[in-house]
């Protein structure tokens, strides 16, 4: 994945930390306590995120101890709800390495599944780019990278983390994190810009009706997966806790922290989420090109993902259980010295999360996010485009507020599918 260009490194003690709850009155906006703000907030959302995946993990015990269409049906709801959290978590990667260090491990896309379990014969049997494009982890208990045997016996958090994530140096190689379990619930969505997302039944999971072969194993891969998710999300709500590295590296200095915040909200607004991830889909008109894949939720993805670009300028961020946080804001600070562009920036971040919520409701009531951007949909593709272009349209703003704190010069990602189109199909 991509890295940010600007981060921050300095250390020193949290200034003025204060707990998670909904904030009190506070005064003139303060650069020091706009930045402890913004680790507060991350702090919730990373552990929302894990108290979200620790319910899933709950949800794949009862898959695995009693795999039926209900208990596969419960599972694949606690994946999805717990995206909802996470996705409000990523305009923290850019800006803050040890967030951009550290996501690969629990939302790297897209990723060769072939790695992992089988795959229909469509998928192909190999890649001039990955070695290990079908190695099928579950069907074989040793296996061979970098020409060394690696021994799978035993399918455990350490040998998913350890010997097969980006195996041979394969980017594509994602054996650990949201979309491997994904994956796992359910399977190849064979669909292309048809209807219908994955299907796997939940007798892969039963070992005493197996289908698909290797039950047992792919429930080890399963559970591993799961632990692992849960335990890379403890690191990263224990480093955004008040005396935690990555809060104590942002809040060192306030100056760095607001550029930190502002690269953020810039590097996914544009280059990330308008660009790898919204703009090349659409002009491939390749169903592949979806955040989360399988399960046809990538409406939702996007989605909050532009609530959470919205967030780190208001300072609000409303949890999972209806709690509503609060607090000195980047909106404060710019409506300080410039009324009409603070209007502007939350006018147009609002109007990025209508455009978003317009393409979910389509893919709720209509059609996937995959058919919106399939070939000839005009509709479908004028749909995905609006959100693009409320997004470019946001980083404009958002390169005029970093001029306005005086901030210096933030190199904001970009991408080819916005910035050299041509060079998509090259």
């Amino acid at each position: 994945m991509k890295t940010a260009l600007i981060r921050t490194a300095a250390v020193a003690l949290l200034a003025a930390a204060s707990s998670l709850s909904v904030s009190t009155a506070h005064a003139a906006a303060d650069p020091a306590a706009i930045v402890t703000h913004y680790a507060e907030i991350a702090h919730a959302k990373f552990s929302d995120s894990l108290a979200a995946a620790k319910d899933l993990g709950v949800a794949i015990d009862a898959l695995i101890a009693t795999p039926t269409d209900e208990t596969l049906k419960a599972a694949r709801a606690a994946w999805l709800k717990a995206r909802v959290p996470y996705q409000q978590t990523e305009a923290y990667r850019f800006g803050n390495a040890a967030v951009d260090d550290w996501e690969g491990k629990v939302n790297a896309w897209p990723l060769d599944e072939g790695l992992i379990d089988y795959v229909d014969p469509s998928y192909g049997t190999e890649s001039d780019e990955n070695a290990l494009f079908t190695a099928n982890v579950i069907a074989n208990p040793t296996l061979k990278v970098d020409g060394k045997d690696v021994d799978a016996t035993a399918i455990t958090p350490e040998l998913i983390a350890g010997s097969l994530q980006e195996a041979g140096g394969v980017e594509a190689n994602v054996a650990t994190g949201y979309h491997a379990i994904e994956f796992l619930l359910w399977g190849q969505d064979l669909n292309g810009t048809g209807a219908g997302a994955g299907n796997r039944p939940a007798t892969d999971f039963d070992t005493k009706n197996c289908t698909s072969g290797n039950c047992d194993r792919r429930a080890a891969y399963l559970k591993a997966a799961s632990l692992l998710l849960v335990t890379d999300l403890e690191e990263m709500v224990a480093a955004w806790a008040p005396e935690g590295d990555a809060a104590k590296t942002v809040t060192a200095d306030p100056k760095a922290g607001l550029s930190a915040m502002l690269t953020g909200m810039g590097s996914l607004s544009y280059g990330e989420l308008a660009g790898e991830r919204m703009k090349l889909g659409l002009l491939l008109h390749d169903p592949e090109e979806e955040h989360d894949c399988f399960s046809d939720n990538t409406h939702n993805s996007h989605l909050y993902d532009a609530v959470g670009i919205q967030t780190v300028y208001t300072g609000e961020y409303t949890r999972p259980d209806g709690t509503k946080l609060s607090g000195p804001s980047l909106s404060e600070l710019v409506a300080e010295k410039d009324k009409a562009l603070d209007d502007e920036m939350k006018a147009k971040l609002a109007t990025t999360v209508e455009a978003m919520q317009t393409m979910a409701k389509r893919a709720e009531t209509t059609e996937a996010y995959d058919q919106m951007i399939g070939e000839g949909n005009a509709e479908g593709n004028a749909a995905v485009q609006a959100a693009i272009d409320g997004l470019i349209d946001q980083t404009k703003t958002i390169e005029r507020v970093i001029s306005s704190l005086d901030l210096g010069t933030i190199e904001l990602e970009g991408s080819d599918s916005l910035d050299n189109p041509n060079a998509v199909f090259q």
